[in-house]
């Protein structure tokens, strides 16, 4: 009795599609996706330099916002003054500030990623 051909079976074999590379070759984003010790080396860089950015940026918000007090001490009675100062010239060195940090992140984010993507 004949079976019907659609319901017949087959099996395709080839070579794989994909083939390993030589054992010399090197992976980062394995290594950091199995969390070995060399990828925990990568992630801790990436944070590092990104603690550092924030440091930097922290440490100038501290340098531009800390003498602010000392400043309006010195110059009793001018409320006028505080508020220019607080209004005005201290809002365009903030967005600087805010602007250089989020490069400088979004800097190192891509260093990182060129570090460790497939070549």
């Amino acid at each position: 009795m004949p079976q019907d051909p659609t319901e017949r079976r087959v099996t395709v074999t080839g070579p794989p599609r994909r083939t390993r590379r030589a054992s010399g070759y090197y992976r980062p984003r394995t290594e950091i996706d199995e969390q070995t010790t060399l990828g925990h080396t990568y992630v801790r860089s990436l944070m590092r330099s990104q603690l550092r950015a924030g440091l930097a940026a922290f440490a100038v918000l501290g340098l531009l916002v800390a003498p602010l007090p000392l400043l309006f001490a010195a110059v009793p009675g001018a409320r006028r003054l505080e508020w220019a100062v607080l209004g005005f010239g201290l809002y365009a060195p903030l967005v600087l500030l805010a602007r250089w940090y989020v490069r400088r992140a979004e800097r190192n984010e891509r260093d990182f990623v060129r570090l460790v993507e497939d070549r």
